[in-house]
């Protein structure tokens, strides 16, 4: 009786917060990136895109070969796949290309801040449902914090307006792939959408004539493209989705608000360089806002049956 009463503690130990741990892990990633993605300055981006994404369809496409098979990709997944390919992926890199033409990345890092707050209303909205009040103010908050992160910035209409595109792409990321993750997993999604990836940037170096600037990367580009490939495509994608798939859209997303802070964390260890007071207040409120929203209790799992049936039908 004593053994057991020993064991009971230990059965009764609450679990590790998994689903918190991947989403801060891929967000952590993506903001830190992108001191490595400024190496790439120099190549042509659609190319190098679809190099990435081509390199991480076969990585992922063998990870999934021996993950535990669901059930076959129907046609119906194939559209959903291919629209998140096309405005996740594609899309969300054309837009942030573009906009950085026409405004400051300041500018972009603030707009894509009200990430969070959409991602936190859209599900529930879309779903018929009332959204959370606290998880709102949270992602509300966590935009106000990206702000004095990011500085707020200046920009041309088109590049407000390549921003915004940037926005949609980064939040389609997450909503076309939800319903998704309980029936196909997470791997097998971020495979899906990168191969599909691949001949859409193709295309769009075709038509944009960046084909005719195609060379073989330098030592230090093809470094940052494994990176890119291994650690945030792979690594990441594999994170955020499966962090998605246990908390929910709506607190996974506020989770987003860590990629301001971790770029800012990482240019200040590169450049060594101390932030300034108005950037540490708004990782503060992105912090504070993370926390209220992990006091927020978890999907219903009624509601998770319900999507994965939604996504089966």
């Amino acid at each position: 009786m004593r053994s057991i009463a020993c064991l009971m503690p230990l059965r009764q130990a609450p679990r590790l917060p998994t689903g918190t741990l991947l989403c801060a892990l891929a967000m952590t990633i993506l903001g830190s990136s992108f001191a490595v993605s400024r190496l790439l300055l120099g190549y042509p981006t659609l190319t190098g895109q679809a190099l990435r994404y081509a390199g991480a369809a076969v990585l992922l496409a063998l990870l999934a070969a021996r993950s535990p098979r669901v059930r076959p990709v129907r046609r119906g997944d194939l559209v959903r796949l291919g629209a998140l390919a096309f405005t996740g992926l594609a899309g969300f890199n054309v837009c942030v290309l573009a906009a950085l033409r026409h405004a400051d990345p300041a500018l972009l890092g603030t707009v894509l801040g009200g990430t969070p707050l959409l991602l936190a209303v859209l599900p529930a909205v879309l779903g018929g449902r009332r959204p959370s009040a606290r998880l709102a103010a949270s992602g509300a908050v966590v935009a106000a914090g990206v702000a004095l992160v990011q500085g707020g910035g200046h920009a041309t209409l088109a590049g407000l307006l390549w921003a915004l595109g940037a926005l949609a792409g980064e939040v389609c990321f997450t909503l076309l792939a939800a319903p998704m993750l309980p029936v196909l997993g997470p791997v097998r999604v971020s495979a899906w959408a990168c191969a599909l990836a691949v001949p859409q940037l193709v295309v769009a170096a075709a038509v944009t004539g960046e084909y005719r600037h195609l060379r073989t990367p330098t030592p230090t580009e093809s470094a940052a493209l494994l990176y890119l490939t291994v650690v945030l495509t792979v690594g990441a994608f594999g994170c955020w989705y499966g962090g998605v798939r246990r908390l929910g859209v709506e607190r996974a997303g506020v989770f987003a608000g860590l990629i301001p802070v971790a770029s800012l964390a990482g240019a200040a260890l590169l450049d060594r360089s101390v932030p300034d007071p108005v950037q540490l207040a708004g990782t503060a409120a992105v912090a504070l806002a993370l926390v209220s929203a992990l006091g927020q209790k978890a999907q219903e799992p009624s509601a998770r049956r319900s999507a994965s049936r939604t996504a089966s039908a």
